[in-house]
């Protein structure tokens, strides 16, 4: 921008061109606010994040990309590369973090205020080609038997690696050689795919519809119909317990009534009464160990009842 400034701008009436542009006419420097430490060596430049960072001030993260208005000044030489160290400060704090330039190993070193995110890795492990290093370059410069060396290294590599380059060159064109087939069959799946989840999605709108939810439903695991199989419902004890206890009174209830009949009922008569008592269920073979104590006391406590008494 301060460059452009000179031939935008207005040239006033007693503008005389033997002094020279706009800005020493002026007294000003092009860069204008940039260059207002100039004469201490230093240049306010523009400077963006090589990596992440973690600022020692406020230890937050400063990711790779966040520029900032950064004072830079030479510090040094690497034989004949200068080297530039940069001053800053973070946008969320008064730190304030220096980083200088690296030529030797073509990187960027943080000198105080803040620490380096560690992202690096050896692309070795990964089977990059790695560029040689200063001292490999050199001693193949001087050393011919060790170049012949690395040739003959490069070349068994290069021979190792034929095999599985020319299985992916195969494997591609098998696959891609018929564009509009491959085409036909991913569109295919796709589409079959598509309709599955429709049909699932359309069941679970049923369901939640039918039992009145609102809710997100998961999809079915194998673990979980195994448990569904594994539940059993458990019978109501109250109930059961109720109903045995008035089998019991209906049967005190019948036999009181018998007692007061006249003794004029014939024998018979008696026996086909007998016979028509509902037997007591064997509450022993539901609960066998505490069902004894308790049969006992209610059968003691319904030989009492009250026969007077009407039914309701």
């Amino acid at each position: 921008m301060g460059e452009r400034k000179g031939t935008n701008l207005y040239y006033p009436p007693d503008y005389d061109p033997r002094v020279g542009g706009l800005n020493k006419f002026h007294g000003t420097h092009a860069l204008r606010e940039r260059a207002r430490k100039l004469h201490m060596g230093i240049l306010i430049i523009r400077f963006e994040m090589p990596y992440n960072i973690w600022c020692e001030g406020c230890g937050n993260h400063i990711g790779m990309g966040v520029r900032y208005n950064a004072e830079k000044k030479k510090i040094g030489m690497y034989y004949s590369t200068p080297l530039y160290q940069f001053r800053m400060k973070c946008h969320l704090c008064d730190n304030h973090f220096e980083i200088k330039t690296d030529p030797a190993n073509l990187d960027y070193v943080i000198v105080s205020g803040a620490r380096r995110q560690e992202n690096r890795w050896d692309p070795k492990e990964n089977e990059q080609v790695v560029p040689e290093t200063k001292e490999v370059s050199c001693r193949l410069y001087d050393d011919a038997m060790y170049k012949l060396e690395h040739g003959i290294e490069d070349k068994k590599i290069a021979k190792s690696r034929n095999s599985s380059l020319e299985t992916a060159i195969a494997l591609n064109e098998a696959t891609w050689k018929d564009d509009y087939a491959s085409n036909c069959v991913l569109r295919s799946a796709f589409r079959t795919r598509k309709k599955e989840l429709e049909k699932k999605q359309g069941l679970d709108q049923m369901l939640l519809k039918k039992n009145g939810l609102n809710i997100d439903l998961v999809n079915e695991h194998e673990d979980d119909i195994k448990l569904a199989k594994l539940l059993t419902h458990k019978r109501d004890t109250k109930k059961t317990k109720q109903s045995h206890l008035k089998r019991l009174v209906s049967v005190v209830r019948f036999r009181d009534k018998l007692k007061n009949t006249p003794s004029a009922t014939s024998v018979s008569g008696i026996k086909k009464q007998i016979g028509q008592i509902p037997k007591l269920p064997r509450v022993s073979d539901q609960e066998p160990s505490t069902s004894k104590p308790a049969t006992s006391t209610l059968s003691t406590s319904l030989v009492t009842y009250d026969s007077s008494d009407t039914d309701s």
